[in-house]
């Protein structure tokens, strides 16, 4: 893959879901269909603003989808498209990235035997 060609891609995924919250959204929402309020629930540090707009920019990408139910009260329930499903295997590939880095920084932290 050519390198402008590799950058761009990664800038074009970016835009998309790029940021702090998007990436724990769609963690939560591989698990089936939240409602909003499981969702920050779930996430107890993002506002009820940031949730708002995350999901408003998931939802305009195509990534999840928003469902709507005519109830008294009204119900809402957001779930990935299958598009955003897709989002599976570089979520996966994160998480195990992440692992071995945590793994990494706990060696480094920890005393070794030898500083004893």
């Amino acid at each position: 893959m050519g390198d402008q060609l590799f950058k761009g891609s990664v800038e074009t995924t970016l835009k998309v879901i790029g940021g702090k919250w998007k990436l724990v959204i769609l963690c939560h929402l591989m698990d089936g269909a939240r409602r909003f309020g499981e969702l920050r629930r779930g996430m107890p540090d993002i506002t009820q603003k940031m949730l708002t707009q995350q999901l408003r920019e998931l939802e305009e990408d195509g990534i999840i989808h928003r469902e709507v139910f005519m109830q008294v009260p009204p119900k809402v329930e957001y779930s990935l498209t299958p598009y955003g499903g897709t989002m599976g295997e570089v979520l996966h590939l994160l998480a195990d990235w992440g692992l071995k880095h945590q793994e990494r920084v706990d060696k480094e932290a920890s005393p070794t035997s030898s500083d004893h």
